[in-house]
């Protein structure tokens, strides 16, 4: 198969998983009889304020600026300095990437990093397993804490949620065998990696740098300044929801205990064995708006259509952007070094 057509096949494929999810969103949208789905969602948007949806994708810039910074830091350690410009732009094209190739985006921006600054791929991968671990550890304490302040409304919703129905029996043979092919494959692996000498050398060379950039943390000098970016970003995060709930006329009357809860559902949405995926998010946020503050059907799944369509939108604009500036840079060659070469004295 031609790499052409491998490439016209992967994108026809993207085009109908994205057509589908978007058909199993729109199923939950009632309008009145006569009236289209999509000029509902028109209206919808129409009546958003304009304001607060500018102000969400400015803070979500500064989110990512922020992120950035971040994934700076931790390289500084390892002996390599990229330039604020060229992380920003690496994780806005990782995150362009995401949206076409889930989790793709976490390769995708160290390979850009790497274009721009030669930093090796496998040392700024260890860094952003790094960041994830630390995102997991910040979700988890504003899970923890949304549901402190919303128990009972969030513990009543996850009963109305199909998790864990079905024969346990079946599951639990099911993921035996998932157990079993893993062993099976690893040892495969694991001899293969043993018997050949030059996919070895490679594994072990990886495997180094990426430890390298996971515990760069603990080579940090200013680890204080590193969990303040690390809380900046959810602080920005939760700015970033709360201004999109206060653009739309339905939500606008919701506060900060609303934004906490959907962050709760939203992570659930990623877990729940639902059909559709990550479309799940488009399920789950709706019925969690409905359920949990009596926001009508048609109003949560547009509200929660239009805000997904909107932050994508973002994404899509600042990757693309980032994209083309990349690539305007690599052809234009490589600065000057910044890391000083001491002359060798004899």
């Amino acid at each position: 198969m031609s790499s052409s057509l491998k490439t016209f096949l992967q994108y026809m494929f993207i085009l109908a998983a994205t057509a589908l999810l978007i058909w199993f969103s729109l199923r939950g949208l009632h309008v009145a009889e006569g009236e289209n789905k999509w000029d509902y969602l028109k209206h919808t948007w129409d009546s958003a304020h304009k304001g607060w949806l500018l102000l969400m994708a400015v803070i979500a810039m500064a989110s990512h600026v922020v992120r950035a910074e971040r994934w700076r830091m931790l390289l500084t350690p390892l002996g390599e300095s990229p330039k604020l410009s060229h992380s920003f732009f690496s994780l806005m094209v990782g995150y362009l990437v995401n949206l076409v190739i889930p989790r793709g985006g976490e390769v995708s921006r160290c390979y850009n990093l790497y274009k721009l600054d030669k930093i090796p791929v496998e040392i700024s991968f260890g860094t952003v397993v790094l960041e994830r671990i630390v995102d997991v550890l910040c979700l988890l304490i504003l899970i923890a804490f949304s549901f402190i302040l919303e128990s009972q409304k969030l513990f009543a919703f996850i009963e109305t949620l199909p998790i864990g129905q079905g024969d346990h029996q079946s599951k639990y043979t099911v993921l035996l065998y998932l157990l079993g092919a893993l062993v099976v494959l690893g040892s495969a692996g694991i001899w293969f990696i043993r018997k050949n000498k030059k996919v070895n050398a490679w594994v072990m060379k990886t495997w180094h740098g990426f430890k390298d950039g996971v515990l760069s943390v603990f080579k940090l000098k200013n680890k204080g300044l590193f969990i303040f970016h690390s809380v900046l970003i959810w602080l920005l995060y939760f700015a970033m929801s709360y201004a999109v709930i206060k653009a739309f006329p339905a939500t606008s009357e919701l506060g900060f205990h609303a934004v906490l809860s959907l962050f709760a559902i939203g992570s659930i949405a990623m877990a729940a064995p639902l059909p559709g995926g990550t479309g799940s998010y488009h399920v789950l946020v709706p019925q969690g708006l409905v359920f949990l503050y009596a926001i009508p059907q048609s109003d949560a799944v547009a509200f929660t259509f239009i805000f997904h369509g909107w932050q994508t939108f973002i994404m899509i604009v600042a990757g693309a952007i980032s994209l083309v500036a990349t690539s305007f840079l690599v052809k234009r060659g490589p600065e000057p070094s910044s890391k000083q070469i001491h002359p060798v004295k004899e």
